[in-house]
């Protein structure tokens, strides 16, 4: 890939300090080019999410990164290592130059706030001299590039579908014109219309406003269909990087062979299953 690097981790390790201690993220690195979608795909508690925690600098205790360097290289010409921010330095550096949409991110609106008020609170903490005219204006912008009527500006989060909270989520997200979108699960909990819905934007908006994007889930097949590039995650590690097409038509690792294969034709003939290590996998 030619495309210049916008954000990169190098041996980046993260352990939860408990008793016994856990080390949910070993040695990783990674390079996320500008303007591409990079799938990170693995099963649930592989260490996907505390990894987009890292590279954020959300991790709260007993979370703690041990290890690495994550530097982000921004459109103008200076790089910025996240690991090192201050705190204060941190708060203008969040959102505005990588923002994230969490997972389960449709429930993480304040229900007794209105759209509008959470949207200027944005505007407010981090474009504090923005004035009440502006802010409106770009509210209803955002709205409208996510497929949602500024008319719903005045609603709050009860009176929305769960797919058009989820579309405000991402509004959220995209207000300060971030170079990157970290977006966790983004489509869990909604049904299989809406999900298809969501990816739609999400590449319309891609294209439109030329941020990358890391989208982190368990559905490979998924990520081989919307990104650019995938990295797979076993237990911690990435144990296989590659563009879609490779990790679809010459998939190296064994695990990335069974996620692949753990996902039913629509024509082909019945798996079997075996058991390995306690657990069912696809055959």
């Amino acid at each position: 890939m030619t495309a210049e690097v916008v954000l990169s981790a190098r041996d980046v390790s993260i352990g939860y300090e408990v008793d016994p201690p856990v080390k949910a993220v070993r040695n990783v690195s990674l390079d996320l080019h500008r303007g591409e979608i990079l799938g990170l795909a693995g099963e649930s508690g592989c260490g996907k999410t505390t990894l987009a925690y890292g590279m954020n600098r959300l991790l709260k205790p007993p979370a703690l990164m041990t290890s690495g360097e994550v530097v982000f290289h921004d459109r103008e010409g200076y790089d910025i290592d996240v690991v090192a921010l201050a705190d204060e330095e941190l708060r203008a550096f969040r959102w505005d130059k990588i923002s994230m949409v969490f997972q389960g991110a449709m429930n993480s609106l304040n229900p007794v706030i209105s759209i509008k008020a959470q949207l200027f609170d944005v505007f407010d903490t981090h474009r504090p001299g923005m004035s009440k005219k502006a802010k409106q204006a770009r509210s209803e912008e955002l709205l409208t590039l996510v497929g949602v009527d500024p008319k719903r500006l005045s609603s709050f989060p009860h009176e929305l579908s769960g797919g058009m909270r989820q579309r405000v989520m991402i509004a959220m997200a995209l207000a300060l014109d971030p170079q990157v979108m970290i977006m966790d699960e983004p489509t869990t909990a909604l049904d299989v219309v809406v999900q298809r819905g969501i990816i739609r934007e999400i590449m319309r908006l891609r294209e439109k406003l030329g941020f990358a994007v890391i989208f982190i889930t368990h559905d490979l097949p998924m990520l081989i269909e919307i990104s650019d590039r995938i990295a797979v995650m076993l237990q911690g590690e990435i144990v296989e990087q590659g563009t879609a097409e490779q990790i679809y038509r010459e998939p190296r690792h064994a695990y990335t062979q069974k996620l692949l294969s753990s996902f039913p034709s629509l024509r082909g003939e019945r798996g079997d299953f075996v058991r390995t290590g306690g657990k069912e996998d696809a055959a």
